[in-house]
């Protein structure tokens, strides 16, 4: 048990649904003895991916490097060296926020994808860390994975960082007030998550 939790929030909202519930499932985390520490993109300056691909065109397991000089490098070191990753993002016109995707698209280092050949291929083979994944919107939660491409979005994204999903929460109804308490049943299942991540 134990071991180090890094939360990366895509959301815009301080305390919102979304920032809540990945807290809830870090304290569940350090209930087992884990460390965690929580990353939001917000606060980090994060460049446009410029389809350059020279990320992209060594071969080898190990991630390309981006030329670009901004927080993207000191994110990726951090998880890394995690055991354990939450990934959370509102639904915002039916994807993940601007600066999620912005992250995401940054993440195509971890492929390999010379010149001449007509797609990417992961690096990354098998996953070395859990992932939990956390979506917040005004629909119904159980909605969220029918209707927007959040969850696939989140599920290739902790594919890309080598992680296997071993939860996930989709949170609806989160439109109701400017910051939606979550409700105690919620709250207890995020901890509980948070116990699978440790």
């Amino acid at each position: 048990m134990g071991g180090k939790v890094v939360a990366i929030v895509g959301s815009y909202v301080r305390g919102g649904t979304a920032d809540s519930a990945i807290d809830a499932i870090l304290a569940g985390a350090r209930e087992k003895g884990a460390q965690t520490h929580t990353i939001y993109l917000v606060d980090r300056h994060l460049d446009y991916c410029k389809n350059c691909r020279k990320c992209t065109q060594k071969p080898g397991v190990e991630r390309g490097q981006c030329e670009q000089r901004d927080d993207l490098e000191s994110i990726l070191a951090e998880i890394e060296a995690s055991d354990a990753i939450v990934l959370g993002s509102p639904v915002n016109y039916g994807g993940v926020t601007a600066v999620f995707r912005t992250f995401l698209e940054r993440l195509i280092g971890y492929s390999y994808w010379p010149w001449g050949q007509p797609s990417p291929k992961a690096r990354v083979k098998r996953a070395s860390r859990r992932a939990v994944l956390v979506a917040t919107s005004g629909m119904p939660g159980f909605l969220i994975p029918i209707f927007t491409g959040v969850s696939g979005t989140l599920h290739r994204a902790a594919q890309m960082l080598g992680a296997k999903t071993v939860g996930s929460m989709w949170i609806g109804l989160s439109a109701m007030e400017p910051l939606h308490p979550l409700s105690a049943r919620t709250r207890e299942r995020a901890r509980r998550l948070g116990w699978k991540l440790a």
